[in-house]
């Protein structure tokens, strides 16, 4: 699933694929945003993206669905 990372005061934002759930993401940028504690979330590949609690704009989480790519997909 596509997270999105809105930091403050930065003109990008922080964009990864994660395989952890939706859930798992939410409790994450919940604690981090309580106690301005790091946010520290992992990718597909296995890296690991760590953004300050105290400096997070917003945070999107897309579907939970792997994207179908190619013809006759329904």
């Amino acid at each position: 699933m596509e997270v999105r990372i809105g930091v403050q005061n930065a003109a990008r934002e922080v964009v990864l694929e994660s395989t952890q759930s939706a859930a798992e993401v939410g409790t994450a940028v919940a604690a981090a945003l309580e106690d301005g504690s790091v946010l520290r979330l992992q990718d597909e590949r296995g890296r690991t993206v760590l953004v300050s609690g105290s400096v997070i704009a917003y945070v999107e989480v897309g579907a939970e669905d792997a994207r179908k790519v190619g013809f006759g997909v329904r």
